[in-house]
């Protein structure tokens, strides 16, 4: 497995073809998007606007797309992230990497450090079978509006525990700038605008790795992430999901879904759940408003 494909995060949501629930009815006027986010399939489904019409729109969301991507992406060599991994400092950084650097602080202080964004270079170490002596530790990455500094050699970042909800929300704010009330998107994590075209709430499931249906949900201006920690194995059988704590990839067996009124904290709250015990969970989730446990199994 290439590094590209082991860090892709495993999707176990089957949102963006409304596989949960009921198709809709060919009557009603949807238009429908597909194409990638951060290397990742990304989905969408605009209800009341013809195919034709959403053409303009869809430029602007692949343009948007792009630009995140030159921030985030761990494999851009001109993105943000690299840079700062590379070189240990970026100045001047994007608002944007500063939001997710912002939520990131407050996950990994919620989480007793179990949400680090420091674990890339272990990920890095067990994805080439090898011994990582890197530092690693939130404690040691220090930001602001003039620069992002690593404070010790060695030290790089992955977001990808965390990016791809911050990346849905943008997009879902681009539509509800152009006016668009009724869309469910997929950029990794799901974003329920509105009503589907039969006036009920958007449908999605939860799905294990091996595609078992797990559950079933409905979601209006909400949104919805799924860590699925044997999604992707690492190294010896270790899942891609690593505790920053012991250098350990999370149990296997764990399946977790939160619901939040954003992606990004969903994103990072399944994240971190994957590496907590489930008596947990309740307390950690209770330090957002907002943010609820859907499944944990």
């Amino acid at each position: 497995m290439t590094a590209r494909l082991s860090r892709r995060r495993f999707l176990s949501i089957c949102a963006a073809t409304v596989a949960a629930g009921p198709a809709i009815a060919t009557t009603h006027t949807t238009a429908k998007w597909q194409g990638r986010a951060m290397g990742a399939p990304a989905h969408m489904v605009i209800s009341g606007m013809e195919q034709h019409s959403a053409a303009p729109l869809f430029a602007r969301v692949e343009a948007e797309l792009l630009r995140l991507e030159k921030i985030f992406s761990l494999f851009h060599p001109g993105s943000q992230v690299t840079h700062l991994n590379t070189n240990g400092e970026l100045a001047a950084p994007a608002p944007e990497l500063l939001d997710v650097l912002s939520l990131s602080a407050s996950l990994n202080g919620a989480s007793d450090g179990a949400f680090d964004p420091t674990v890339q270079p272990l990920w890095q170490a067990l994805a080439l079978g090898q011994d990582s002596q890197a530092a690693i530790g939130w404690q040691h990455v220090r930001f602001n509006s003039a620069e992002v500094r690593l404070m010790r050699p060695g030290m790089a970042l992955t977001l990808n525990g965390i990016a791809q909800g911050y990346i849905t929300d943008r997009i879902a704010d681009l539509l509800r700038s152009a006016g668009l009330k009724d869309v469910l998107l997929d950029m990794g994590e799901v974003a329920a605008l509105g009503q589907r075209p039969d006036g009920t709430d958007w449908q999605v499931g939860v799905a294990a790795p091996d595609g078992d249906l797990r559950a079933k949900l409905t979601l209006s201006d909400r949104a919805l992430a799924t860590s699925a920690a044997a999604g992707t194995l690492v190294g010896k059988g270790k899942s891609h999901i690593l505790d920053p704590r012991t250098g350990h990839g999370a149990t296997q067996t764990r399946l977790i879904s939160v619901s939040a009124p954003r992606a990004a904290l969903a994103d990072g709250l399944s994240t971190a759940l994957c590496l907590l015990p489930e008596a947990a969970a309740p307390a950690v989730i209770g330090q957002f408003a907002g943010a609820k446990l859907e499944y944990l199994a």
